[in-house]
């Protein structure tokens, strides 16, 4: 099948299967995104840190735990090349690893919440009522506190670590995603072809699964891909106050706390790692902006 094919295939106008019409909208959201500059550039960072999280192993020029006492506070060089920190411990390598515990926790808890958020708002937009009622005014509650104060809060009362981390920030990030997927099922739940699933007899789980929650995932992915960066802030800052990652591992909030005494003096030694929570936000949020362009049908 040769490319030019391939393309009008995709941007058929009649498509003669579901599966083409399907295929057909991804290629056209491909082309959208493709389109903007600044999208494409936050996903190429992005992708190129999952890629460097993938192979820390390989691309590490030292073990990340291993201490050399006599190299501490050592400049960058070409033997450490982002230098060591106050237990001569090489930062490139750290930061590496590190980016497998900060984006593993990131996955873990978009994992957990966007099922959650995305169930939570259809059933109560579906149903509305007294449901709808008990469900927002659960979600209210916990968008009362800022989600940081709430993380530390679960977190204290749990343990310090990384799977504490991981639960308090899902608990606490779940409820705009709520919020958005209500919105969402409300603007269709009387559409015409609700109605005519609920004519064949469609019980009110099968019209939910297959009909409402498919339309509020464009919406959903957008809000994530935006929140990835909170997301990644609320990770480090919960290693930075020593309530996540537990030293020694590398985390990158966790290696800005130890490092936060050396900043004037040894400036490279928080520089790393500060730079890695920048870019790895920032390219989320162009990455999302993207996405919005082209997914949310508010912006065309």
């Amino acid at each position: 099948m040769s490319v030019a094919f391939t393309r009008d295939w995709l941007l058929a106008e009649t498509p003669a299967s579901r599966a083409q019409a399907a295929w057909g909208r991804r290629y056209r959201a491909w082309l959208g995104l493709r389109a903007n500059p600044l999208a494409m550039i936050g996903l190429a960072v992005v992708v190129a840190f999952v890629l460097l999280a993938l192979a820390a192993s390989l691309l590490a020029t030292h073990d990340p735990g291993a201490q050399d006492l006599a190299n501490r506070l050592a400049r960058p060089s070409a033997a450490h090349w982002l230098g060591t920190d106050e237990l001569g411990r090489d930062i490139y390598s750290r930061i590496l690893h590190g980016g497998r515990v900060t984006l593993g926790m990131v996955i873990a808890v978009v994992v957990l919440v966007a099922p959650l958020g995305l169930a939570v708002g259809c059933v109560a937009g579906y149903f509305g009522g007294l449901v709808d009622r008990v469900l927002m005014r659960v979600t209210d509650v916990f968008l009362a506190f800022p989600r940081l104060i709430l993380a530390l809060a679960f977190v204290a009362a749990l343990k310090p670590g990384v799977e504490s981390a991981i639960l308090a920030i899902a608990l606490t990030a779940w409820p705009p995603y709520a919020r958005l997927a209500r919105a969402e099922t409300m603007t269709v739940r009387n559409s015409d072809f609700i109605a005519a699933c609920r004519l064949t007899g469609a019980a009110p789980a099968r019209i939910v699964l297959r009909h409402v929650a498919p339309l509020c995932v464009p919406s959903l992915v957008v809000r994530i891909t935006l929140d990835m960066s909170s997301i990644i802030i609320t990770a480090a800052s919960l290693g930075f106050l020593g309530m996540g990652a537990q030293p020694p591992s590398p985390e990158w909030g966790a290696m800005i706390a130890t490092a936060k005494r050396f900043i004037f003096e040894q400036w490279w030694v928080p520089t790393g790692p500060g730079i890695a929570i920048m870019l790895a936000s920032l390219a989320f949020n162009f990455l999302g902006d993207g996405l919005r362009d082209v997914l949310d049908p508010k912006q065309r």
